[in-house]
């Protein structure tokens, strides 16, 4: 899920918003509606018997699933930056406007 999101609104949000912080904040926001309700739903499935994301023994502390998502996040923040750079320099392109030359 939360690379889904990261894939529908990093860019654009760098893209399309022009303060970059608040670019960031905006992915940070979704992102963290996103990673809670991924855990909560993981969590549920973990409770049931799966062990497909945290280990079956509750006291070790799911590293994959930190590191995974934690790169996830990172790649996010850059195509924040990426699409930041992108929408500024297609904002500041000169323009010729003399017809005669």
């Amino acid at each position: 899920m939360i690379a889904i999101a990261t894939v529908l609104f990093a860019f654009p949000l760098g893209f399309f918003l022009r303060n970059r912080l608040v670019a960031h904040i905006a992915y940070i926001a979704i992102y963290g509606y996103c990673f809670t309700f991924q855990t909560l739903y993981l969590m549920r499935s973990w409770v049931g018997g799966s062990h497909e994301a945290f280990p079956a023994d509750p006291n070790q502390l799911p590293i994959a699933y930190g590191v995974v998502t934690g790169g996830i996040y990172l790649v996010g923040n850059l195509l924040v930056v990426l699409g930041y750079r992108v929408g500024s320099r297609r904002r500041t392109r000169a323009v010729d406007l003399d017809p005669v030359k």
